[in-house]
């Protein structure tokens, strides 16, 4: 009953938030310069003929009355048609989604076993190995996404020649191809999670590993892999679930730029063009689907750290 409960308070605070991330959009989509009629007929054109267009998109009714329409249709399921290319919107960003979940999947793993096996090292090393641990940690969370993804292009596609450049091929293609395709975007995506990660994984060890009752463990003779999987792991691995969870939202935008970088089909360029162009449709539900994603991260947080800690779910 409590993770019912849990799971529903999750659900309804995620209702406020859509509602007040949709109308930041459409309200910051309204205040940029420029709007879809515009970039559909050019900057030079007849007001006559731009008056038109915008009566057609709807976009010369008041700014309340296009939010409310489209929020009324969105409820539905209806998230309306592209205004360039007369697509449904769900339809384009459903074709598009497996491709980011992919991406997001595979830096997820990268950062999972990457991170954890990092800070494990520094951890139970100690010494000049974690100091120079926890110094990769800090230049690995300062690295720059394109300029890392560059360099990974260079050495891995272009000079080994392991990896295709950019481009993704499907699952029902080429398994095989398909993982090739995002292993450059995801470890790109992943480099700033690893070094948090490491960071947050190397503390929790270090501070769990120095505690009364382990010294206890250790004295009465358990064997140290023991006190440190059985024991140990446990109570440090709360917090990096927690951190996790914000490096795995975190890392929703940093896909936009991935994704533009390695030419991935995913919503990341889609969301780009839709700005560019004014396409408040697409944009809209960019936004709805990404908010989609924190609320299920948020949740699956929740899930696992009450798994690790029942009574912080049952309070």
């Amino acid at each position: 009953m409590a993770v019912l409960r849990m799971i529903g308070g999750r659900l309804l605070w995620s209702v406020p938030l859509l509602l007040v991330l949709s109308a930041l959009t459409f309200t910051l989509s309204w205040l940029t310069p420029g709007d879809a009629a515009r970039t559909i007929l050019g900057t030079n054109t007849d007001p006559a003929a731009y008056r038109q267009v915008r009566e057609q998109l709807g976009l010369d009714r008041p700014l309340a009355e296009q939010y409310w329409t489209w929020l009324a249709h969105a409820v539905r399921g209806d998230l309306g048609n592209s205004l360039f290319t007369g697509e449904p919107v769900a339809s384009a960003l459903n074709a598009r989604l497996g491709v980011s979940l992919c991406l997001l999947a595979g830096a997820a793993l990268v950062i999972a076993v990457a991170g954890v096996a990092v800070g494990m090292a520094g951890a139970l090393r100690g010494g000049a190995t974690g100091r120079i641990l926890d110094g990769a940690s800090v230049i690995g969370m300062s690295v720059p996404q394109p300029w890392f993804g560059l360099v990974l292009v260079v050495v891995f596609a272009v000079s080994l020649g392991l990896f295709p450049v950019t481009g993704y091929v499907p699952f029902a293609q080429s398994p095989a191809d398909w993982a090739r395709s995002l292993v450059l975007p995801a470890v790109c995506l992943a480099v700033g999670g690893i070094a948090m990660i490491a960071k947050q994984v190397r503390g929790a060890m270090v501070d769990v590993l120095g505690r009364p009752y382990i010294r206890a463990l250790r004295a009465n003779g358990l064997p140290a892999r023991s006190i440190i999987f059985r024991h140990a792991a446990k109570n440090a691995a709360l917090p990096v679930v927690n951190v996790f969870g914000v490096v795995l939202i975190g890392m929703l935008g940093g896909s936009i730029v991935v994704e533009q970088l390695f030419a991935l089909p995913g919503l990341g360029p889609l969301a780009v063009s839709a700005t560019a162009q004014h396409d408040l449709p697409v944009l809209q539900g960019v936004v709805l689907y990404f908010t989609v994603l924190v609320v299920v991260v948020n949740l699956l947080t929740d899930l696992v750290s009450g798994w690790l800690m029942p009574r912080a779910v049952a309070s």
